[in-house]
Parts: C-alpha cells; structure tokens; sequence
C-alpha cells in the first residue's frame, strides 16, 4: 500500500502562483508514473500533468505553459508549480501513483483561485 500526502493548497489571487507537493510512502517510487488530477464542483475529475519514471511530462492543454510538473526521487515527492493562475483553476487537486495496474491517490489538496 502506498500512501500519497499532498500539501500546498490555498487561496491564491488570479495570476498569482503556487507550488503543491506530494510525498509518497514508497521505496520504489521511481518507478512510478506520477500524476496530477483535479476536479472542480459539478465536474469529472479530469488529468492536469503527469510524469513518467524516464521523466516524460504531458499536459492538459488548459494548463500547458503554466503549469510545471516534476519528481525528486530521492525525496519520493513529485511538485506541481502552478503560475498564471485562473478562477477556472479553482478545484481540488488530487496526487496519483500509477505502476500498470495499481493506482493510489492522495486525499486531496484545495486550491482556491479568487480575488
């Protein structure tokens, strides 16, 4: 069992920045593909960025150029580095552990864009 703890949320004014962490309970990390999702009220939860264990990144276009996604295996914490931030981006943000099969998410971290 892995366990996910994400942090770094909060209410941030529009165009302003922040950086979510998420730590990971696992010694075998680096194998892991490593996500972001979100989902906002009323809406499906959709994907935001992922990262391979080669270090391959993809992005939902709503975010690309604005968001940075990336891993620090020997802290076993992937980052999520939010800029340019929208009241669009308002949801709750959720850290995926993915390896073939099995997944794992975190509980979840709310980020609150608003002026």
């Amino acid at each position: 069992q892995v366990q996910l703890v994400e942090s770094g949320g909060g209410l941030v004014q529009p165009g302003g920045s922040l950086r979510l962490s998420c730590a990971a309970s696992t010694t075998i990390f680096s194998i892991f593909t490593m996500g972001w999702y979100r989902q906002a009220p009323g809406k499906q939860r959709e994907l935001v960025a992922a990262i391979t264990s080669g270090g391959s990144t993809n992005y939902a276009d709503s975010v690309k150029g604005r968001f940075t996604i990336s891993r620090d295996n020997a802290k076993n914490t992937v980052y999520l580095q939010m800029s340019s931030l929208k009241p669009e981006d308002t949801a709750v943000y959720y850290c995926n552990a993915r390896l073939v099969r099995t997944e794992y998410w975190g509980q979840g971290t709310q980020v609150t864009v608003s002026s």
